[in-house]
């Protein structure tokens, strides 16, 4: 969800808005899920079940060729390399069967009266309110804001699952697809189910039942940067190889800044005080979101500065080279480094070493066997757990890691859709000094989202409150993800039965007790709300729900991507010893005007005793790039797309 300022005390949330080939997917889904309804309406009055499904698929062949996402079942059934694995406009991947109330696209909880293990499900905003609202949000002295926010940049690396835009969910309180609206005290909250998927194979369960759209490509691929269609990269492209960059603004030292959106005026916010007098539209980046907070644009504007910077350097060791072959050369580098830093300093983090040595492991090469998609239960609840790591302020600090005398600290609802703040407001130093300067808050079982998430979310266009952990509670009933302790199952969990066994995994009986007091049964406890209760794993920051299955996709992400960085083929060895240099601290110092930073920007570590120069901060050699008299083993490029 993205968020922005209304007034002083609230946030509001600009809807999604996917590719138009996204929604021109998605529409087609629709009109397949319809037609499949009405086939299978008018053929169960005379047949049973096993008729129904012979006779939709015995009459299918027309409809699926009007629909524009018919080739996906029919390319899956005859290429044998699955290449549909892990594209944009796909599937999330079922890890466990749905478990939609009619079986096939009624979301759990539509039918009021409908009973789970014999107790009604809790409504989500009575859950939200009881459990997950907190007041304060306490900071731990481990780990830098930076962390959270490189979770929620990385996730729109693998994941964007985009929403029906029906306008009649605003004015509706009656569950009517695609409208599922959340039931409150004293009425009800719009909520749009999320997009369906094209028919996604040969799997016939599959195939009737709604199945959620993952609208990018699910691979650690820095599409985030340049795209995940050809069209978008196009967009992005630059001379010589590079990308493009904001013709109008620059920092003060002639940094560059993103480019503008195609069109404009633009939806993002202005300076009211319209310091300067000129407006600053939308960034355009590889992903729409980059606009949502100002720490995803500084990191974004950071990959656009090293993209620019090495693509720069090659093309000085690399003459000869054609300005296609630069470009594509520095993306697979770039590629390379989100890899590294996400699975290398990221991910451990997370998970913890021990859950990283056991469900991760040593990388064994390429395994064409393994499908990398993105899961339905990692976009939609696992890696939600950043939500209750988000703060309710964005620190921005001066040279001395002060708060800046200037461009002082923001509340959450000031940081969205505002451009301007970047290019008015001291370029993107304040907010990445802010990063690595500021402790990550930290989640507990009683203190997990911020108020400024649970009461004070206002979306575009509905004048009334929302509520974030309402509207994820919902978004996995929508998806019809199992309840809690089957995901347990799936990771050799224990179930949980009783208090006492949920009070141990908790760790903290009051909570325990109020979550069994209003879901009756333990197995219908929703998963996301059951996996951020957990006591943290020991170096981690989930607990072991969410390790697991953070830990599972990150796996798949890595042994079935064919271009990941470490895959034969890829780069040689020389190439592989300089990737290892990367990290985040030296990103920031090569394309911004910090000049101090900690060893390991993830870490938190004491100004000024703890932090170190730029100069300590091991840099990559690209001379490892420079062809030497076109050396036929020299790694061509490759690219999922």
């Amino acid at each position: 969800f993205c968020y922005v300022s209304r007034r002083s005390s609230s946030v509001s949330m600009f809807l999604r808005q996917a590719e138009p080939q996204t929604q021109k997917v998605s529409r087609a889904a629709e009109v397949f899920q319809t037609t499949l309804q009405v086939l299978k309406t008018r053929v169960r009055r005379s047949v049973g079940k096993q008729m129904v499904l012979s006779f939709c698929f015995g009459t299918l062949s027309p409809v699926w060729w009007l629909v524009p996402c018919s080739w996906r079942a029919f390319l899956i059934l005859f290429v044998r390399q699955n290449p549909l694995w892990g594209a944009a406009n796909s599937a999330l991947v079922r890890w466990l069967p749905a478990e939609y109330e009619d079986g096939e696209r009624e979301p759990k909880g539509w039918n009021s009266l409908r009973l789970h293990n014999g107790f009604p499900l809790p409504s989500v905003w009575e859950v939200s309110k009881t459990i997950l609202r907190s007041t304060i949000k306490p900071r731990e002295d481990e780990y830098s804001q930076l962390l959270v926010d490189w979770g929620q940049y990385i996730d729109h690396d693998i994941t964007f699952t985009p929403q029906t835009t029906s306008m009649t969910c605003l004015n509706t309180c009656q569950n009517v697809h695609p409208c599922f609206p959340i039931k409150t005290g004293d009425g009800c909250m719009p909520f749009h189910r999320s997009s369906p998927a094209c028919c996604s194979g040969p799997d016939l369960s599959q195939t009737l039942q709604r199945q959620q759209l993952n609208s990018i490509t699910s691979f650690i691929d820095a599409s985030v940067v340049y795209g995940h269609n050809t069209e978008l990269q196009a967009s992005l492209r630059g001379p010589d190889g590079k990308l493009s960059v904001h013709q109008e603004f620059s920092d003060s030292r002639g940094r560059p800044y993103l480019p503008p959106v195609p069109s404009s005026p633009s939806g993002c916010l202005q300076d009211v005080r319209q310091r300067g007098g000129f407006r600053v539209e939308c960034f355009h980046a590889g992903d729409s979101r980059v606009n949502e907070g100002l720490p995803l644009t500084a990191l974004h504007t950071l990959w656009l500065r090293e993209h620019n910077r090495v693509a720069q350097e090659l093309r000085v060791l690399n003459a000869h080279w054609s300005s296609e072959t630069v470009y594509q050369e520095t993306r697979k580098i770039i590629g390379a480094m989100h890899q590294i830093i996400t699975m290398r300093s990221y991910i451990p983090k997370i998970i913890g070493p021990v859950a990283y040595e056991y469900h991760i492991g040593q990388y064994k090469g390429y395994d064409p066997m393994v499908n990398p998609s993105a899961s339905n239960v990692f976009a939609t609840a696992a890696f939600r757990f950043g939500h209750a790591t988000i703060s309710p302020i964005l620190p921005r600090l001066n040279q001395s890691f002060q708060e800046h005398e200037h461009f002082p600290n923001l509340r959450l609802h000031q940081t969205f859709f505002s451009p301007w703040r970047i290019v008015k407001e001291g370029g993107i130093e304040p907010v990445l000094r802010g990063l690595i300067g500021t402790a990550a808050p930290a989640a507990h079982a009683d203190m997990l989202l911020t108020e400024e998430l649970t009461d004070r979310l206002i979306v575009l266009n509905i004048p009334q409150q929302m509520d974030l952990a309402a509207l994820n509670l919902q978004r996995g009933r929508d998806h019809a993800l199992p309840g809690y302790n089957k995901w347990r199952g799936l990771c050799g969990l224990e179930p949980v039965r009783t208090l006492k066994d949920f009070s141990e995994v908790v760790g903290d009986e009051t909570v325990a007790k109020k979550i069994l007091g209003l879901y009756k049964h333990p197995d219908n406890i929703d998963v996301w709300l059951g996996g951020l209760v957990e006591k943290f794993l020991p170096g981690s920051r989930t607990g072991p729900l969410f390790s697991c299955l953070v830990a599972k996709q990150m796996r798949l992400l890595r042994d079935g991507d064919r271009f990941w960085w470490e895959a034969a083929g890829q780069f040689v060895q020389q190439q592989k010893t300089e990737l290892l240099k990367t990290s985040l601290s030296r990103l920031i110092c090569d394309n911004s005007d910090i000049t101090q930073v900690c060893p390991d920007s993830f870490r938190l570590c004491k100004y000024p005793s703890d932090y170190i120069s730029c100069d300590q901060i091991p840099s990559i050699n690209l001379t490892a790039w420079a062809e030497q008299s076109l050396n036929p083993n020299y790694p061509t490029f490759n690219h999922h797309t």
